[in-house]
């Protein structure tokens, strides 16, 4: 497929095309609590063993071929998710949100719809639904976590196998004129805004994550990205897909760390690209560096959830229990706060955690700073670069949008068991990347 060709944009704006990450309902580790205190813990070097009851269905190795969807979209301005690079030729002046000072172009969330096997284009904004997308052939993936790049566009974890690119943008789509308009509109296999679908044959595949990729002042936008992914058979692998193409670029084996069925539950990426994963229960934590594909891993020191890297370039596990990783001097600090599924920073020091009350953490302390009290029960956190705070009620069908400050809730309804909690906007991955330039 040939790779994505982009107009020029005189200003590159911040967009935050929100993307949700979905989760796992059976596989749930609500956690029960544990110590009272921040607790300090060296981490041990074995295989880890993850909990969980869920069961899905698959078998089989990889399958390397992109299909469904033509990469060549053009024209239209991209975004700069929060990371503000200098401008130069081709009059990029980087900006907007997420630190950059300026308003976004646009504001999506992506939020999957496990029960239907499809994904849902939400504006932060007007709090409408403006698309809806099957995410793999047969409709039955079972799709869960999101990710989105630097330039908006979403790619989406089946569970069942396979990940699915998305453009957030019509003027970006192979065919504008066949893609979806709402969450009445579900266009047949593919929408022509898919930009491509790689299977996989993995009996579980949840997270997936973007590489930041090299920012090109001639386009404005980011060349090279990439999407860190992983599944797991009787072993767990990493995978790293070209994003323009869908191709598989490296599978790394990940030796010693049993699968457990789930595999690896959650992933992001440090300011490096490299792909940081952890394990549902008290499993492990895994490193796969970008530069080298070496594989480096930890045992976590308390049993995890949700996952998240931090603007300081913390990992963090989240449950009832939050535990934050120094990749620096490889320790642990730990300590009970009455989280539940997913969480991410807000990039000003307050790490939210999934539940009902919503819980903010100081990332620093550790201690709980707020907690907000919700509608209904939310299993997954992501943050829009307006710094709402965002968070799918999987067992009511809604998601709420929260203003911290305020203390407000605007909900949004009609989603199809909404189990997602990774990086639905964008906002983690710039966040985790910081100023580029």
């Amino acid at each position: 497929m040939n790779p994505l060709l982009m107009g020029r944009s005189k200003n590159l704006l911040l967009v935050s095309a929100m993307a949700v990450a979905c989760g796992d309902p059976g596989g749930r580790d609500d956690g029960s609590g544990g110590g009272t205190g921040i607790t300090t813990v060296n981490p041990t070097m074995s295989g880890g063993s993850g909990e969980g009851t869920e069961s899905n269905e698959g078998s089989g190795a990889v399958d390397g071929t992109a299909t469904a969807g033509t990469d060549d979209g053009n024209n239209g301005t991209k975004f700069d998710l929060g990371v503000s690079p200098d401008g130069g030729a081709g009059g990029c002046d980087g900006g907007g949100g997420g630190g950059g000072g300026g308003a976004p172009d646009f504001s999506y969330i992506w939020i999957a719809n496990s029960a239907e096997g499809t994904v849902s284009k939400i504006d932060t904004q007007t709090m409408v639904e403006l698309g809806r997308y099957i995410v793999r052939p047969d409709a039955n993936g079972n799709p869960s976590r999101t990710s989105v790049n630097l330039n908006g566009d979403m790619v989406i974890a089946n569970r069942s196998g396979g990940i699915t690119k998305i453009y957030a943008r019509a003027e970006d789509c192979p065919d504008p004129a066949n893609t979806s308009t709402g969450p009445g509109d579900v266009k047949p296999w593919p929408d022509g805004c898919v930009a491509w679908h790689t299977p996989m044959a993995y009996a579980s595949q949840r997270p997936v994550a973007w590489t930041q990729g090299t920012f090109n002042n001639a386009t404005c936008r980011y060349d090279d990205t990439k999407v860190w992914t992983s599944g797991a058979n009787a072993t767990i692998d990493v995978i790293l897909v070209d994003g323009e193409t869908g191709m598989i670029e490296q599978t790394v084996p990940i030796p010693g760390v049993a699968p457990n069925f789930y595999g690896i539950y959650g992933g992001a990426v440090d300011a490096a690209g490299n792909f940081w994963g952890s394990q549902l229960g008290q499993g492990q934590l895994i490193r796969v560096r970008l530069n080298d594909f070496s594989v480096s891993t930890w045992g976590m020191a308390t049993s995890g959830y949700g996952m998240t890297v931090d603007h300081q370039g913390n990992v963090w596990t989240c449950s009832s229990n939050v535990a934050r990783f120094d990749p620096a001097t490889e320790t642990w600090m730990t300590n009970s706060v009455g989280g539940s599924g997913g969480c991410m920073e807000d990039g000003q020091g307050t790490l939210w955690m999934a539940n009902d009350p919503m819980v903010g953490v100081d990332i620093n302390t550790l201690q709980v700073v707020q907690t907000i009290d919700l509608p209904n029960y939310v299993h997954g956190i992501s943050i829009d670069f307006y710094g709402y705070v965002w968070g799918p009620a999987i067992y009511n069908n809604e998601a709420y949008r929260v203003d911290p400050v305020a203390g407000t809730i605007d909900t949004i309804t009609g989603l199809n068991f909404p189990y997602t909690y990774s990086d639905m906007t964008g906002f983690a991955l710039s966040n985790a990347t910081g100023p580029i330039g």
